[in-house]
């Protein structure tokens, strides 16, 4: 019985992760998609550091509010 358990904990974990993961890439993907330069471009070609901040801020930001929703 308690493998059972364990065994369900286990997968509920993994599942609400793979969720969680999928949200924050959908979010950064629309986030993306509304501002008025590729964020990608500017942080891998133009080194722009404030954007890069910015985009880890966002990232930080919504994985916090995904765990406290999922925990």
């Amino acid at each position: 019985m308690t493998d059972l358990l364990q065994l369900k904990a286990i997968l509920a974990s993994v599942v609400y992760s793979v969720l969680g993961i999928i949200i924050l890439v959908i979010s950064f993907y629309i986030i993306e998609k509304i501002t008025p330069e590729n964020v990608w471009k500017e942080i891998i070609q133009h080194k722009n550091m404030a954007v890069a901040i910015m985009g880890a801020a966002y990232i930080l930001a919504i994985a916090i509010i995904i765990a406290s929703a999922i925990h």
